[in-house]
């Protein structure tokens, strides 16, 4: 069964998006911050809180491997999964992103119940 997103503006375009030198940004969805992040021209929609500790993602970095790096634990997340690449059993919520013109949008998964988006 294909997913089905409820598509959320973030910006008016990339440009938009205030990226900190470690290509992260923080923006907003209907009152929750989350994190986007740049990897070789492509944006990711993921947690601002880690699920291992609750870092604050946004203060970590992107690595070559194209992960999220978690400034407390460097616990890794793959940008496009959310799977772990540390060995452990967490996960990172993540979002699909989608470049239009007329702005950044994060995709949000329709689901009956789903009342909590972000965890």
């Amino acid at each position: 069964m294909e997913k089905k997103y409820t598509w959320e503006k973030i910006a008016e375009s990339v440009e938009a998006l205030e990226f900190a030198s470690n290509n992260i940004a923080v923006a907003e969805v209907k009152g929750k911050k989350i994190c986007i992040g740049k990897f070789r021209d492509e944006l990711f929609a993921f947690a601002h809180e880690c699920p291992h500790a609750g870092g604050i993602m946004a203060r970590g970095y992107i690595d070559g491997m194209g992960q999220v790096v978690c400034p407390v634990h460097e616990m890794k997340f793959l940008l496009k999964t959310g799977m772990n690449g540390s060995g452990e059993d967490y996960r990172l919520r993540h979002w699909p992103v989608e470049t239009r013109e007329t702005g950044v949008f994060v995709g949000l998964e329709e689901k009956p119940g789903n009342w909590n988006v972000f965890r």
